[in-house]
């Protein structure tokens, strides 16, 4: 009998450290938007894009730190009601980044096919 409860207690025990653990590192890796945006997760990745009427803007975060965009490529489709616009977004310091006039608001949907190191990976987005 005291085995088994010796048993059930180590049992109990390492089931209790393997929680903490993950939920530490759930905790680690939270989606929040740190420019003011909307985030995604992708493929580890999050991706968040920052729509204004004058800038469209996506920053890419692996673990937590920012993805090298120097040499990538995006292109978002913006749908709004019935109107669709596509923006090409060059690479701006640490994020892609387009200027100009777009359509956006609340309920705007936004798909961003993006290319890093030849890898495409598709977003999508409804902005709030």
């Amino acid at each position: 009998m005291k085995t088994q409860a010796l048993l059930a207690s180590i049992t109990l025990a390492l089931a209790g450290t393997a929680f903490a653990a993950g939920d530490k590192h759930d905790h680690a890796h939270e989606h929040k938007p740190l420019h003011g945006g909307v985030v995604v997760e992708v493929k580890d990745v999050d991706y968040e894009l920052v729509a204004k009427p004058t800038v469209i803007q996506l920053h890419l975060r692996d673990h937590g730190k920012a993805t090298d965009v120097s040499k990538a490529t995006a292109k978002v489709t913006l749908l709004t009601g019935t109107e669709k616009q596509e923006v090409e977004l060059k690479p701006a310091g640490d994020k892609l980044e387009a200027t100009g006039s777009f359509k956006v608001g609340p309920g705007t949907k936004a798909v961003a096919v993006v290319t890093v190191a030849g890898k495409p990976a598709t977003a999508r987005f409804t902005l709030k």
